[in-house]
């Protein structure tokens, strides 16, 4: 049963708490060129903060699936992981001190992710931050990727706490749209630069920042809360 007084906060993972994008992106193109295919910047816009079974959907016309699919994207995601530990995660601007006062607080955190759950344990386990979040959903959990608000929806569930007492931290379009379609609110960051203020505030941002300094635990209530 979802509790009254507490506020969840559910983080998506890349471009919020951290930034590697260019490990994604350096990732597709090997390959992309072993399958075959060349990976543009176009198609990294394009695919950004989806699943990999979207995204591998997308870049072969539907003409990769079932375990050829899987193969591909373990592999892909082999060599982001590979890359990741040769070169380490840093924390982006703002989130240690809020993830730490969110704690401080009460609030319940998790981290909403199309990510592989491989991937979000290995930032975990980088970054140290695993001590802070109560719960995860990655890819493996859900069914369908944002803008559908499946995954926000089960890391509330997770946690225990409704939707209208939820924020969800997100940087792409795609996920502010699955916070709102989930009945929650959204702060957008710009920081890493994916979408413009612009862009995000129609996607339906209850506020944009352009970094997570600008944000406190009592923000985050007052959002819950309004």
């Amino acid at each position: 049963m979802a509790t009254d007084n507490l506020i969840a906060v559910l983080w998506d993972m890349d471009g919020t708490l951290v930034d590697t994008a260019e490990l994604h992106f350096h990732a597709w193109v090997r390959i992309c060129k072993e399958y075959g295919r060349e990976f543009t910047r176009e198609d990294f816009t394009a695919t950004f903060g989806k699943r990999n079974p979207e995204i591998i959907d997308y870049l072969f016309d539907g003409k990769i699936k079932g375990p050829d699919a899987d193969k591909l994207g373990y592999q892909k995601e082999e060599y982001y992981r590979g890359e990741s530990r040769k070169t380490g995660i840093e924390l982006l601007p703002g989130v240690l001190n809020l993830l730490k006062s969110l704690n401080e607080s009460g609030a319940k955190q998790a981290i909403g992710s199309s990510a592989p759950k491989g991937n979000l344990e290995l930032i975990l386990e980088l970054t140290g931050i695993g001590k802070y979040m109560q719960a995860m959903v990655a890819m493996e959990d859900t069914q369908r990727g944002k803008p559908d608000p499946q995954v926000f929806l089960l890391g509330a569930e997770k946690l225990k706490i409704q939707p209208r007492r939820s924020v969800v931290v997100e940087d792409a379009i795609a996920g502010v749209q699955a916070a709102k379609a989930g009945g929650m609110k959204c702060v957008a960051v710009t920081f890493v630069g994916h979408h413009s203020a612009e862009k995000l505030k129609e996607a339906g941002a209850d506020r944009v920042v352009k970094t997570l300094e600008d944000m406190s635990a009592g923000d985050f209530y007052k959002l819950a809360e309004g």
